[in-house]
């Protein structure tokens, strides 16, 4: 299906609205009936009626429909954010005595899950570089029943060969879920690798906006249907009709914003890449990193993230740059329309900052929808500062 049917059509019956152009936002938490054989239809199968809007909602269900589409997938699930989206992706596709191979040092939340709550469950975990199909295959036992991917993750950019990582699952019969939040659908289709399931962090590109919250899966529509009738209803976690509208509003400009912070990024990462008060500079689409061709491979585009190493004698002189620069804002996340910059020692006490460790020196640069010319000016403001 073609792009812009999707964003701009797909699942949008006008006709039921006065035929408004924008969908309505249904912000009802429930739904009337005037025959008990049709609440009874409700109770049999909540996933495909409108009974409570703690499952689906019209709202909802226009976002979900897109949302599959733009992935290749049967059928979604959106949550009120990431992290409530993988839990439930996890929890549901597993129990007590199984093993889970994810890559190393993963998303904070999902580590938490892994290291925190799962072990109450029986549950344990083994942590991969996961950059060779090698590092899977040693890792996965007999009681191994779930992969956990992020390809590429939102600090380094490592990558995962998805491909071969999705066949071998495959063939052990184990579920596999990558977080695609770095490059959304556009520019990356781990379905079409052979994933299981695919989670975004919606609060991000997909929103744009930075003024809501979501998480997405997507995958068949038997996957949906028991992520649906476990975790989902029973955590409550589903998002709600206003944050979907925003999403949707969200979806009408993403191909246009990533073009624009493509643009944006590659300016800024030529500017970087050769400034002398760096010692190392990572971005997947730059032909320096070290996974580029996999990258290249994988991924139709890279945008908005990069990370730099400061050259510094002590943690002071990271917080300087930081603190010098006038309109990159300091701040976790990424995908708004605004420029974001966070240095990896925020995390790091004073007695503990090394500065002969490269990461102890990283700092994350998010571009946004700012002119190049406009942040280069502010960076090199940072530079100065040094």
């Amino acid at each position: 299906m073609e792009l812009s049917k999707i964003i701009n059509e797909l699942g949008e019956d006008r006709e039921h609205y006065f035929n408004a152009i924008a969908p309505p936002i249904m912000q009802t938490s429930n739904f009337a009936f005037r025959k008990v054989a049709d609440l009874s239809k409700a109770f049999e199968d909540e996933m495909q009626g409108y009974l409570y809007s703690r499952g689906v909602n019209p709202t909802i269900d226009i976002l979900r429909k897109k949302l599959a589409a733009l992935d290749g997938a049967e059928d979604s699930l959106v949550f009120n954010n990431g992290a409530a989206a993988i839990f439930a992706g996890i929890f549901a596709n597993i129990k007590s005595g199984d093993h889970i191979v994810s890559v190393r040092a993963p998303y904070t939340w999902v580590q938490r899950m892994f290291d925190v709550i799962l072990p109450r469950f029986n549950v344990s975990t083994t942590y991969v570089e996961g950059k060779t199909i090698e590092d899977w295959k040693e890792a996965t036992k007999s009681n191994t029943t779930f992969y956990y991917l992020e390809s590429p993750n939102s600090w380094n950019y490592a990558l995962q060969p998805i491909e071969e990582v999705a066949q071998f699952a495959k063939s052990k019969s184990i579920i596999t879920l990558i977080d695609n939040s770095y490059c959304t659908p556009l520019y990356q289709k781990p379905i079409e690798m052979g994933i299981d399931i695919t989670m975004q962090t919606a609060t991000k590109y997909i929103g744009g906006h930075s003024d809501t919250l979501g998480g997405v899966l997507c995958g068949s529509h038997a996957m949906m249907k028991k992520i649906f009738d476990s975790e989902y209803l029973n955590i409550g976690s589903g998002m709600q009709p206003f944050n979907a509208w925003l999403m949707i509003r969200g979806l009408r400009t993403l191909p246009l914003r990533l073009e624009r912070i493509t643009k944006t990024t590659n300016e800024v990462v030529s500017f970087i890449k050769q400034h002398p008060k760096i010692s190392s500079f990572l971005f997947p689409f730059d032909d320096t990193f070290p996974q580029y061709e996999l990258a290249r491979q994988q991924m139709k585009g890279a945008c908005g993230l990069i990370t730099f190493a400061i050259k510094a004698k002590r943690k002071d002189d990271i917080v300087k740059f930081c603190e010098s620069l006038q309109h990159i804002m300091m701040a976790v996340s990424w995908g708004g329309h605004e420029s974001l910059i966070i240095p990896k020692c925020a995390g790091i006490s004073e007695k503990d900052f090394d500065p002969g460790n490269t990461e102890h020196c990283y700092v994350r640069l998010y571009c946004g929808l700012e002119d190049a010319d406009y942040l280069i000016k502010d960076l090199e403001r940072g530079f100065e500062s040094l």
